[in-house]
């Protein structure tokens, strides 16, 4: 069994899970103004990704971008790995591949925790991929755990490039926001994943 195995309701049953949905359980965060860097490779590639609609066009065209720029803005000091095997937990099904891993660790070599945020690309509908990313987000909590960093939050996003939906994880409770965020502007998306992988 693998992440991509997990529905909702799977995941939600299998580890005894509480899920609260609606209202934005971030607090109010400024939009950050993206570098023009990030505004030529989105205004290159998000027309690319979104026309061709692969979700590998998606991930290396607006996903990748927007995600180097959180790492630049926090001065190189979180890691962020994409397509890393992150195999926790194979007797759970927590086994397989995470699209984007974001953790606050500088090193760049291998996952180290705390891992913070899990974004999972889809190429279309994203509540599809919201069980495969809530399992990505509870490996990622004893994975932390497992290296002794009892961090409370785990995050959660899943993204077809175009519109951002965001979930966290703590203790047994899967928080969702039931907001999609729109790429374009890319202000208010960077401004969350800035904020919650440096709260």
């Amino acid at each position: 069994m693998a992440y991509s195995d997990f529905s909702l309701r799977k995941v939600k049953h299998d580890f005894n899970l509480t899920l609260v949905e609606g209202g934005s359980f971030l607090p109010e965060i400024e939009p950050i103004a993206p570098s023009h860097l990030l505004l030529e490779q989105l205004a290159e590639g998000l027309p690319v990704a979104l026309a061709t609609g692969s979700e590998k066009a998606r991930s290396e065209l607006i996903i990748s971008p927007v995600l180097m720029e959180v790492r630049r803005r926090l001065d190189r000091q979180i890691s962020l790995f994409s397509g890393e095997d992150f195999t926790v937990a194979p007797e759970l099904g927590l086994a397989g591949t995470c699209d984007f891993l974001l953790s606050r660790s500088p090193e760049q070599m291998f996952i180290e925790a705390p891992a913070v945020i899990i974004v999972e690309a889809k190429k279309a509908d994203l509540k599809s991929g919201m069980g495969q990313c809530l399992a990505e987000m509870i490996a990622a909590q004893k994975f932390n755990e497992a290296d002794g960093n009892l961090l409370r939050t785990i995050y959660g996003c899943v993204t077809n490039g175009g519109a951002w939906k965001f979930m966290q994880l703590e203790g047994q409770t899967a928080t969702f926001d039931l907001m999609e965020y729109p790429i374009p502007p890319v202000n208010q998306v960077l401004g969350m994943l800035i904020w919650m992988v440096s709260a």
